[in-house]
């Protein structure tokens, strides 16, 4: 898959102190939503969740010092009194940005590989974490026994056992790669997607027989 655009802007006498200046000047309304999807020089995103997004100033000024390449944008501009440039809405590095291939834990990345669900009952929202065999009974605070709980659920397992609990795990914690918690995050978009940014997002997932 190619992707080309014709860039209209013209950088000659462009000024950063100059369009930041506009963001002030112009109606907030009209730039304050429009920020740009980034994407690695494999025009894959940096990341799915949180989504790798950058501020509309943000791009503006990467495309300037020649760190990235515009691939689409709004049809909405930011002006100063001497230039007229069109707000990116996809970009793309020029030099490819190496994922992470260990994975932090962390109560984010621990939330997203149990995709935000209690591991106990299924339940979302008023999530904290557990310890499957408990910190009292010699448990240890690692991947393999750390899952997300809902309040309820975890206050009923309390110090227990999951047999004197009565609790039964969804499935047995493990430690996620980087290319499992980028493929979880593609199920939990930001309220905000532009048409411009669906291939990019979507284009390389596995077709369904």
């Amino acid at each position: 898959m190619q992707f080309n655009l014709a860039i209209e802007n013209d950088w000659g006498s462009f000024r950063m102190g100059e369009f930041l200046d506009a963001a002030i000047s112009q109606d907030p309304g009209t730039i304050k939503h429009h920020p740009a999807l980034v994407l690695n020089a494999d025009y894959r995103p940096l990341s799915y969740y949180p989504l790798s997004l950058w501020c509309w100033q943000d791009a503006v000024k990467a495309a300037y010092m020649e760190r990235v390449d515009i691939v689409a944008q709004y049809d909405k501009f930011v002006h100063s009194p001497t230039t007229k440039i069109k707000i990116p809405s996809v970009v793309v590095l020029k030099d490819y940005v190496k994922p992470q291939k260990s994975i932090a834990f962390t109560r984010f990345n621990l939330f997203l590989r149990d995709e935000f669900r209690c591991q106990y009952c299924g339940n979302r929202g008023d999530l904290t974490f557990d310890h499957v065999i408990p910190r009292a009974s010699g448990g240890t605070t690692r991947w393999d026994n750390v899952v997300a709980a809902c309040s309820p659920c975890n206050l009923r397992k309390g110090s227990k056992s999951l047999g004197r609990a009565g609790l039964n795990l969804r499935r047995k914690p493990r430690r996620p790669t980087a290319p499992e918690l980028q493929n979880l995050g593609r199920k939990f978009p930001p309220n905000f997607l532009h048409d411009s940014w669906m291939d990019f997002l979507y284009w390389d997932s596995e077709l369904e027989a």
